[in-house]
């Protein structure tokens, strides 16, 4: 029943923007908190942005601060990624995902998305 699906993802040249959008179904949104993370050919996977439950605070990966803003929409259960100055390097699948946050009865939970493809290149 949880379903978390990606989009925005495609190709852009360096030095563009694109923004990706993560809808949620099949959760109480409000009490997870979410996070963007990407993983490149042969490497890790690994988090870019993190963002708490009621949206007040958020973490960036130190490749990505400056560059990348973690948002969310709690009423239309919904998380976004914009991602500005693109480089090559950012090249990744971004999948979503949804932790259920601490002191609530959700905790312990973990969900992905599929992911969506960013291809940047000129």
């Amino acid at each position: 029943q949880v379903q978390l699906v990606e989009s925005g993802g495609g190709w852009v040249q360096p030095g563009g923007s694109l923004k990706l959008a993560c809808a949620a179904s099949g959760l109480t949104f409000s009490n997870y908190a979410m996070s963007w993370h990407r993983q490149a050919p042969g490497k890790e996977r690994d988090v870019v942005a993190q963002i708490t439950m009621s949206g007040n605070m958020t973490r960036y990966a130190g490749s990505v601060k400056g560059r990348f803003t973690i948002s969310r929409d709690n009423a239309k259960n919904m998380v976004f990624l914009q991602m500005n100055s693109l480089n090559i390097e950012d090249t990744a699948v971004y999948y979503c995902n949804a932790k259920g946050g601490y002191g609530t009865s959700y905790y312990g939970m973990d969900y992905w998305g599929e992911g969506t493809l960013v291809t940047v290149s000129p």
